[in-house]
């Protein structure tokens, strides 16, 4: 069964750097756009960031992260990662990585939202926590 497992949260001080990633087993992660995206208690889950299928040309951030964050795909390890730097305390949050095929995208941007989206695969969320 094709499932999403992230790994790499933690705690990092405020400036720090972290490394998330998310491993897809069960099938090719090449037929999908990947995004990452984070809650904290009582708020709505958003997108932080999301790349297109394949070799991911595309790439869309959230404001808040553009210029900070980057993420990345590897089809052949079958992998997206998010690579965090210059960490802020409200960049808290559990990052969940989510999975959509490419054939019901029709931007990345879009397929960004949470609130407009439904998902094949979610992973089930990794802590990221920024605090000294």
């Amino acid at each position: 069964q094709a499932r999403l497992v992230e790994s790499g949260g933690g705690l990092v001080q405020p400036g720090g750097s972290l490394r998330i990633s998310c491993a897809f087993s069960g099938r090719s992660l090449d037929y999908y756009a990947l995004g990452w995206f984070r809650q904290v208690p009582g708020k709505e889950r958003e997108g932080v960031s999301c790349i297109s299928s394949g070799r991911g040309d595309t790439k869309y951030y959230q404001d808040s992260v553009k210029g900070r964050f980057t993420i990345s795909r590897d089809n052949n390890e079958n992998t997206v990662s998010l690579q965090m730097h210059s960490l802020k305390p409200e960049d808290t949050a559990v990052y969940y990585c989510a999975a959509k095929d490419r054939a019901l995208i029709t931007s990345v941007q879009a397929m960004c939202d949470p609130s407009r989206n439904t998902y094949d695969f979610w992973g089930q969320g990794t802590q990221v926590t920024v605090s000294s």
